[in-house]
């Protein structure tokens, strides 16, 4: 028997055959009842090939695969939205908890276009990895719930990155945390740590996804009470019927209740930020230490999109001791690799000659330079503290002013303690022993809005000698009152003619030593009229 798609072919074929039988024949030919009519009343013989049915079927079946729409696999498709939509897994159950979540992300697509542009960047990197891995696919929407795809977010629980790991489990993963690098920040390292964590929370609950979902943001130690528990109540033990803190009840949800709204887009009438599905970034491994102004020169791309991309760096440079890489987008890697093939590492670092003064410390000339004391104890190859007044030290120095690298963790603090807010606002200079909280009490102020004015988490430790902002409507306690002498400013001097350090340094009654700190310069350089100078001042003692 011939099917409907192999009776047309025949139709086809019958057509062509007619064709070829007719051609050269002038007459127009009628047919009725199936009889052709010769107009001229001429005999003309109609020949007709009979077709073999296998012919016929064959063709058909070519026709088909033609006619039936090519499948892209995932890794093929445009948008990578579509590559994670086809891949997502998890069941996403109708319950209150998700239904709430979904309602607030769809209402608010702005937030998704805005988290979307930040993810841009990041997302194929996140995906190749997890494929790589065999996971779920649907963890690439994991940073959206934690941080909304921002490196350099910072929790109240001391949690940083687009993973937002804590201290602690960072350096459990192998992410390095110290004065020049937070791997947390690394958005190439971050991933890789928080897999692997992932993968280690799957396995110590038996491959329950939900479960280690809910580890990662509480621990695994609170999840596994919660099911013991209700394995002695003979309760159910999935993560719906769990006793968790608020934030992990809401925490899960908020993660199916995007894979359900990616999963039905048009259902919730959302329309995805599209981010084609190629690499936005390369990694781009360097022997050595690299001025990151340099590095963006080389690379021929502005200074903070570099460090916005290595949001890890904490300064103005790569980490002396490692890692040594950067993520570039892929037209600027080209151009950076040609530079460093023509460049030699020495020239990567800036570098100045420092004659050791009476009273300096190495902690003192590090933070005059914006470096460490481990990297002039290395440079110089220094074993103890111990420095004399006449030594000379090798100090590398960033390239440009220090204000120029607006996303170092310096720059970063200051513009957050810039911000206006109500009340009154009081530096505080930390002194030996003081705690946040105890900060908090004497000030009158919330703990939590204390540690955030300052870029901080309520539990970090402070530095004797570090300055932090408060605003407060309140007095301070009678303890705090007397180690406060002043009203300090930031302000912005513009150099005039005639003016010497020495000169500004009487007029606003602080040291040369302290403007030369602030701003990073030696007193045996000359100022140049209109040059901005930074200043730390008491406005109630400067001199008219």
């Amino acid at each position: 028997m011939i099917n409907s798609k192999q009776k047309n072919v025949w139709l086809k074929y019958c057509m062509v055959a007619s064709g070829l039988a007719l051609s050269g024949c002038q007459s127009t030919m009628l047919f009725s009842n199936n009889e052709p009519v010769n107009t001229k009343n001429e005999t003309t013989e109609l020949k007709l090939t009979v077709i073999p049915e296998e012919v016929i079927s064959r063709h058909a079946e070519e026709e088909i695969k033609i006619s039936e729409p090519v499948k892209l696999t995932p890794q093929e498709q445009e948008d990578l939205w579509v590559r994670i939509r086809q891949q997502l897994s998890f069941h996403v159950p109708d319950v209150p908890r998700v239904q709430s979540q979904r309602n607030w992300y769809a209402s608010h697509p702005e937030y998704l276009d805005r988290v979307a542009k930040r993810a841009e960047p990041y997302l194929h990197l996140i995906v190749e990895e997890l494929e790589k891995r065999d996971m779920p696919v649907d963890l690439a929407l994991l940073p959206i719930v934690e941080s909304a795809f921002d490196p350099f977010a910072y929790s109240h629980g001391s949690a940083s990155g687009v993973w937002q790991f804590i201290p602690g489990t960072a350096r459990q993963y192998g992410l390095d945390i110290n004065w020049w690098y937070d791997g947390r920040r690394d958005v190439f390292a971050a991933t890789h740590a928080a897999l692997d964590y992932l993968q280690a929370l799957h396995r110590y609950f038996d491959g329950d996804w939900m479960h280690a979902l809910a580890a990662y943001n509480s621990g695994e130690g609170r999840v596994a009470a919660a099911i013991r528990k209700n394995e002695r109540l003979n309760k159910p033990t999935d993560f719906w019927n769990l006793s968790l803190p608020r934030e992990t009840r809401a925490y899960v949800p908020k993660l199916l209740a995007l894979a359900e709204i990616l999963a039905n887009s048009e259902e919730y009438g959302v329309a995805w930020y599209p981010i084609e599905n190629q690499p936005k970034l390369e990694v781009v491994e360097t022997p050595a230490q690299i001025d990151l102004a340099l590095a963006a020169d080389m690379a021929d791309m502005p200074l903070d999109l570099l460090h916005q991309y290595n949001s890890g760096y904490n300064r103005w440079a790569t980490a002396p001791n490692g890692p040594h890489r950067l993520l570039l987008p892929n037209q600027n890697a080209d151009k950076f690799k040609q530079a460093l093939d023509k460049t030699e590492p020495k020239d990567w670092l800036s570098w100045t000659r420092h004659e050791v003064k009476s009273g300096e410390s190495l902690l003192v000339i590090s933070k005059k330079y914006n470096t460490s004391v481990d990297v002039i104890q290395q440079v110089n190859d220094i074993s103890s503290d111990i420095i004399r007044a006449g030594d000379h030290l090798l100090v590398p120095v960033a390239t440009l002013d220090i204000d120029n690298y607006t996303l170092s963790q310096d720059q970063r603090r200051e513009d957050r303690q810039d911000q206006k807010r109500s009340g009154k606002r009081i530096e505080h200079v930390v002194q030996s022993g003081d705690t946040l909280w105890d900060l908090s009490r004497a000030y009158q102020v919330n703990l939590r809005d204390l540690a955030r004015w300052n870029s901080m988490a309520p539990g970090d430790y402070l530095r004797p000698g570090q300055e932090l902002v408060v605003w407060t409507e309140a007095e301070p306690s009678s303890t705090i009152q007397s180690s406060i002498n002043s009203i300090m400013r930031n302000i912005r001097y513009r150099v005039r003619s005639g003016d010497s350090l020495a000169r500004i340094a009487d007029k606003f009654n602080v040291t040369i030593r302290q403007i030369e700190q602030w701003n990073n310069i030696q007193r045996n350089r000359y100022l140049q009229p209109g040059q901005m100078l930074k200043l730390k001042v008491d406005v109630t003692e400067v001199s008219s």
